[in-house]
């Protein structure tokens, strides 16, 4: 096998993968909070060839190596926190953010022993709604869900509840007040606080189904601190985090660059493709050749 058959054949394995990539942008572009991944590829591996004997010539500026790549492989899928659009939706229960935050929610997973356990992870989908309490001793509480269920937390690591016959304001550090409906004068109470995330190393979020993310299981506390930051009133006047309420994010993925990307990825393909097949010729002339 020639050297032209074995760079194709790498590279378009790499090429698949930047197109499954590129696929799965276009499949969400329509996904609430959704965010595009781009890929970054590196060589294989890159070696270093001599020039023949007598190259070297008085006034020739060609140095006497060259180097000779072998492919370039994906080492990653970059998570792209930009912002989306947003979209008002007059609902009281759509929220959005405007920053390089995460909603922190509560969900249920099953352990090895196929036992469910509490998991946290992270969203940008603020398409919320509010879910009777499974407690039966809490009658008079709703607690404040995704659309999957998925429970949201609050600052202080506890669920938040919103009493019945209340409707709900946000402000844009995410502080919950709930007025009630029964008694128009009634003053309003602070019933909890939305968490927000600051992702500080969003390219080690590991993306789940159902627009959600989540860490790799060998990170400890201390460097989930570093990946994720709470934000709080300190750490957010340099980079701001701000929740809109009645609105929600459009996802990040501009389709005309995606179909462009696409096009381009295709054309590359094709043109390894072709490589392959030439080495081939090439190798089967070789063969049938007669001394």
């Amino acid at each position: 096998m020639n050297n032209s058959m074995i760079t194709s054949s790498v590279s378009m394995h790499a090429l698949q993968q930047k197109l499954d990539l590129a696929a799965n942008n276009i499949a969400n572009v329509n996904t609430t909070g959704y965010k595009r991944r781009e890929a970054s590829f590196q060589d294989v591996l890159t070696s270093v060839k001599q020039q023949p004997q007598g190259f070297q010539r008085e006034g020739r500026l060609t140095p006497l190596g060259y180097n000779q790549g072998w492919g370039a492989k994906l080492v990653a899928a970059q998570l792209n926190l930009a912002q989306g659009s947003l979209q008002a939706t007059d609902s009281p229960l759509d929220m959005a953010i405007e920053g390089s935050g995460l909603f922190e929610i509560s969900t249920v997973v099953l352990d090895a022993d196929n036992n469910p356990v509490q998991a946290t992870r992270w969203t940008r989908n603020g398409s919320f709604q509010l879910s009777p309490s499974a407690d039966p001793l809490d009658p008079d509480n709703m607690l404040l869900t995704t659309k999957d269920g998925h429970y949201v937390m609050g600052t202080d690591d506890n669920l938040i509840r919103i009493p019945i016959n209340h409707r709900i304001q946000i402000s844009p550090d995410g502080v919950i007040m709930a007025y009630n409906e029964t008694e128009p004068g009634a003053a309003p109470i602070e019933v909890g606080q939305i968490k927000l995330v600051r992702a500080v190393r969003p390219q080690l979020l590991q993306q789940l189904g159902d627009n959600l993310y989540s860490l790799p299981g060998n990170i400890t506390p201390a460097q989930q601190e570093e990946i994720l930051q709470t934000v709080t009133a300190a750490n957010n006047e340099v980079d701001p985090i701000t929740v809109r309420q009645g609105f929600l994010e459009q996802s990040n993925v501009n389709l005309s660059d995606e179909m462009t990307e696409l096009i381009s990825i295709q054309r590359a393909f094709q043109l390894n493709s072709r490589a392959i097949s030439s080495s081939d010729q090439m190798m089967n002339l070789a063969n049938s050749l007669r001394g």
